[in-house]
């Protein structure tokens, strides 16, 4: 916490001038902290010629380890299905699990989910802990997170999953927080270190310039979100069984700051892009919405799905749901065409595991043709005429 102590504090404006958030001012001759804006940067402590600012900062407290034991993996799902992503933390999960030689559980929550169980033992849970509640039909953070994080301060996991989706995005760092632990979002990559037994976190830093290797070695549980198809799930095992696990939570009292109004489905795909084993990628080089429509016509042809780079969709020509990359949506599919795409770090970070990458661009000096497997130096316009031309004969 941070604190300006009065009776040292001259107002001089120094904290002022050092504050790059705003979170200071000066009333009556004394400084004022907005905690609301303040992140504890430290900044403003040195340059006060009077040592009126002070950050305290509590001491660890040492862990149990012993206390804490397996591998969790929070199943989501969505109106009586569950998440393709699940699946592949399950995958992942069943590795971590055997390296740490514990459990794997699946963690359900939602309203009338009972069926659901069987697919997540078929995927590699050891065990399934459900909590089947009305609260619980319609997805908001704060019970989603109460859930739990009542459920971990029970069961006391050494690991939590997530997947990088919406959902997981929205409510697991809530869980974090009230665990206080960290959470490193948007994982590539776990392992378990050989040495330590600490679970090894990788993700994109700096853009997709470097990869970090993080670990949590003073806070349990370990938290990750996962982004989906980076892991690979394990082959489907029909009839195998587990321990279902069924619990109950006292849900309090919310303020309604929050409230689930409805769910408006995406209606712009007609083939879903995350699950699609083709997928036609239109960038800038399209240079108008209504050329935007040769990747559509393209998408048709293959039954594809379509995508999107940023440029394109800050541009207007498609909708949001279509992005592809760093703050879009991350891909996997067995071919990707991308039409006019320079090939920014950020759009690769969302569709360079495609098993398949063939990039048509006039320029050859585009990063994309770096990824690409198949590269075609042309005018898309001359280009993906023809080939709409080919494939409809």
């Amino acid at each position: 916490m941070i604190e300006v102590i009065e009776q040292r504090c001259v107002g001089c404006k120094a904290c002022l001038k050092a504050c790059a958030y705003g979170a200071i001012t000066i009333v009556d001759k004394l400084a004022e902290i907005d905690t609301d804006k303040c992140v504890l940067c430290g900044a403003c402590v040195e340059p006060c010629p009077f040592d009126a600012i002070m950050i305290r900062k509590y001491g660890r407290t040492d862990i149990d380890r012993s206390m804490y034991e397996g591998v969790w993996v929070f199943a989501e799902q969505l109106r009586g299905h569950n998440a393709a992503v699940v699946f592949e933390l399950l995958g992942k999960g069943r590795e971590l699990a055997e390296a740490r030689d514990t459990k794997l559980t699946a963690v359900l929550l939602g309203f009338q989910v009972d069926n659901l169980a069987q697919e997540l033992f078929e995927y590699g849970a050891d065990e399934v802990i459900m909590v089947d509640d009305k609260q619980l039909a319609d997805f908001t953070d704060r019970k989603y997170a109460y859930a739990m994080q009542s459920l971990a301060e029970k069961y006391k996991p050494e690991i939590i999953l997530s997947g990088a989706s919406v959902m997981g995005r929205s409510f697991i760092p809530r869980v974090a927080v009230g665990l206080h632990t960290g959470l490193t979002a948007d994982c590539t990559g776990l392992e378990i270190d050989s040495g330590t037994g600490l679970l090894k976190q990788t993700r994109p830093a700096f853009g997709g310039n470097i990869m970090a290797t993080i670990i949590t070695p003073d806070h349990l549980p370990q938290m990750s979100t996962v982004r989906h198809k980076v892991m690979e799930s394990l082959p489907r095992d029909s009839g195998r069984t587990g321990k279902l696990i069924a619990e109950k939570i006292d849900f309090p009292e919310y303020k309604k700051s929050c409230e689930y109004q409805n769910f408006i489905a995406d209606d712009t795909q007609e083939v879903n892009l995350t699950e699609a084993n083709f997928v036609i990628s239109g960038g800038r080089g399209l240079k108008s919405p209504e050329n935007f429509q040769m990747v559509y016509e393209l998408a048709k042809n293959l039954d594809a799905a379509v995508a999107a780079s940023r440029a394109a969709v800050d541009a207007g020509w498609v909708e949001y749901p279509h992005q592809v990359g760093q703050t879009g949506k991350t891909i996997k599919p067995t071919v990707y065409i991308a039409l006019g795409i320079s090939g920014a770090i950020q759009h690769l970070a969302g569709m360079q595991s495609s098993d398949y990458i063939i990039a048509i661009n006039k320029d050859p000096d585009a990063p994309i043709f770096k990824v690409a497997d198949l590269g075609i130096v042309g005018d898309i316009f001359e280009i993906v005429p023809l080939l709409n031309k080919k494939f409809k004969s």
